[in-house]
């Protein structure tokens, strides 16, 4: 059976930056925190290959780099799925946005979270291959393992309330810092 929280961390872990959302996926295994309720899974995928991923899920937070220019590099934001999709792996030429993906889901008959946030960190580099982030984005671990955690902390107890005759509404989690302009 299918936890109803994921935690889905994308990127590449030898594209420097882009290695973010791996580092992140194993920092919180390491944690040993999760639990029954939320699974965490690190893939380097976009586009229609998240239909399935996100399918039959409650609430899900995706994690990924992102690079606006708006930001310094490092800064890290949290916002509702659809207001933002400039990332590598969100959206490329050759795949569909994640608000698209999760619409075509629905249209295919599956079951698609009503909750959907992202966490992101504004990369520097995402083109050099490495295994290393820059310093920047290192430094902004700690804040979004903290954002991520309490995040969980936060719809973990909304999920175990789902189905057991209490509804659970969808929310809008406010973002942690805002993007200049938005």
């Amino acid at each position: 059976m299918l936890k109803p929280i994921l935690i889905l961390c994308l990127g590449n872990e030898i594209a420097s930056d882009d290695g973010f959302g791996p580092f992140i996926a194993s920092s919180l295994l390491e944690q040993g925190e999760i639990d029954d309720c939320v699974e965490v899974v690190s893939a380097a995928l976009a586009g229609f290959s998240l239909i399935d991923l996100l399918a039959n899920r409650k609430k899900t937070l995706i994690v990924d780099t992102i690079i606006t220019g708006r930001c310094p590099p490092g800064t890290v934001n949290l916002f509702a799925a659809g207001m933002l999709t400039p990332s590598k792996n969100l959206i490329t030429s050759h795949q569909i946005s994640l608000p698209t993906a999760l619409t075509l889901g629905k249209m295919l008959g599956a079951e698609m979270p009503p909750l959907v946030d992202i966490v992101t960190v504004e990369a520097e580099d995402i083109e050099t291959l490495s295994e290393t982030m820059t310093p920047a984005v290192q430094q902004a671990v700690g804040k979004a393992l903290n954002l991520i955690n309490d995040w969980i902390l936060l719809n973990r107890i909304e999920a175990t309330n789902y189905g057991a005759g209490e509804e659970s509404r969808p929310r809008t989690f406010r973002r942690a810092e805002s993007l200049p302009g938005m």
